[in-house]
């Protein structure tokens, strides 16, 4: 443990699904502002390489390849976090199920129950445990909006998120005074994995970068 980090000046920001995307962007954002960025994802070699650019750029970060659906995983983040650095200063949630698109009728049972798992339920338990660590430094939540609830083929997806961020502004509400700030972000369209499983055949040149929308965000803080 550094010097810094004992003496708890390290500004600690948690990025939940950031190895790649909009996560990523915001992570590689958060070093540069000056953030020890701890990075969760399942994918090791995304992680690895942002850790690469991170360290580049004259960031740092710590690696935890985990997958937010594993709740003792999640526990023992917490716990790690909580030992280390006392608490939290922003958590950037950006792990998402993106369910293929299908008529109502025909969602399939296992996407649905993964969409409710990781869109709802990981977001719930997460909030659970990590609500005291970002209350411990007066830290800040973030949450991405993404409105597709009722558009056709979008069932899974948009019932789903909805739920997300119907969750993240209750908790807003709920905070005002005691904390923690909970912000809730809406992004423009960009060429992510998620939307490209959406639009196949878009003009991506015509979305925004995941960079240019982690800076507006960023900077909106």
């Amino acid at each position: 443990m550094s010097d810094q980090e004992q003496s708890g000046r390290t500004r600690l920001a948690l990025v939940t699904g950031a190895s790649r995307g909009l996560g990523a962007a915001l992570a590689e954002g958060l070093a540069a502002r000056g953030y020890h960025v701890l990075a969760v994802a399942r994918t090791v070699g995304g992680l690895e390489e942002l850790d690469d650019r991170i360290r580049a750029a004259g960031g740092s970060a710590t690696l935890a390849p985990m997958d937010v659906a594993e709740a003792p995983a999640m526990q023992q983040l917490a716990e790690a976090i909580s030992g280390r650095w006392g608490g939290l200063d922003l958590w950037a949630h950006c792990a998402v199920h993106a369910a293929p698109l299908s008529p109502a009728p025909h969602i399939d049972g296992k996407d649905w129950s993964k969409s409710l798992l990781v869109n709802v339920e990981v977001m719930r338990g997460l909030i659970v445990l990590l609500e005291p660590l970002l209350r411990a430094k007066g830290g800040t939540a973030m949450f991405f909006d993404d409105p597709k609830a009722g558009e056709k083929f979008f069932g899974a997806y948009g019932a789903s998120k909805a739920a997300q961020i119907a969750l993240a502004r209750s908790w807003q509400a709920e905070t005002v005074k005691t904390g923690p700030r909970v912000v809730i972000a809406r992004p423009a369209p960009m060429p992510t994995a998620v939307r490209a499983r959406f639009f196949p055949g878009e003009d991506r040149a015509a979305l925004a970068t995941c960079t240019s929308e982690a800076e507006r965000i960023l900077a909106e803080l």
